[in-house]
């Protein structure tokens, strides 16, 4: 009889513990599975990159000027377009201010092209790198280089 009394002693309390075992477990696996997905979602916020900033343009009037041309023929003009790429908002605020020294530079810049030179697409690039290069020089002294990250045509007539 005692053995019985041991056996069923035993068996009571193998019940408790793995109870006790086996709520351990799940709640050991449950927290695993919650820190991997934690874990995988910080990584992907992580690894996500920030959208690029938006664009900042500034768009000038057209501008109308005489070419140079071998013939001296007067009648030979451009009519001119286009909207700068700006790398920031207090660039575009400084040229504005700036608006009647940018046009100046422009013009000057225009009015010594060669009509020949603007006919083929090598001579719109070199136009294009030029208008960076004569922008580039502070407006006034004292404010740091303009940046142009581009210009990009809206009108472009040669005539």
């Amino acid at each position: 009889m005692s053995d019985k009394k041991a056996k069923s002693g035993k068996r009571k309390l193998l019940l408790p513990i793995i109870l006790v075992v086996t709520l351990v477990a799940c709640s050991v696996a449950g927290y695993i599975v919650w820190r991997m997905k934690s874990t995988s979602a910080d990584a992907a916020q992580a690894h996500k990159p920030e959208p690029p900033p938006a664009p900042v343009f500034f768009a000038m009037d057209t501008f109308t000027v005489n070419l140079i041309n071998p013939d001296n023929d007067p009648d030979r003009v451009l009519y001119v377009g286009f909207t700068l790429r700006l790398p920031d908002e207090e660039t575009r605020r400084r040229m504005n201010d700036f608006l009647p020294e940018v046009r100046s530079r422009l013009l000057l810049l225009l009015s010594r092209q060669n009509a020949a030179s603007l006919a083929n697409e090598q001579g719109k690039q070199a136009l294009v790198s030029e208008i960076k290069a004569v922008l580039a020089p502070p407006l006034v002294p004292g404010q740091p280089q303009q940046v142009v990250s581009d210009v990009l045509f809206t009108a472009f007539i040669l005539r």
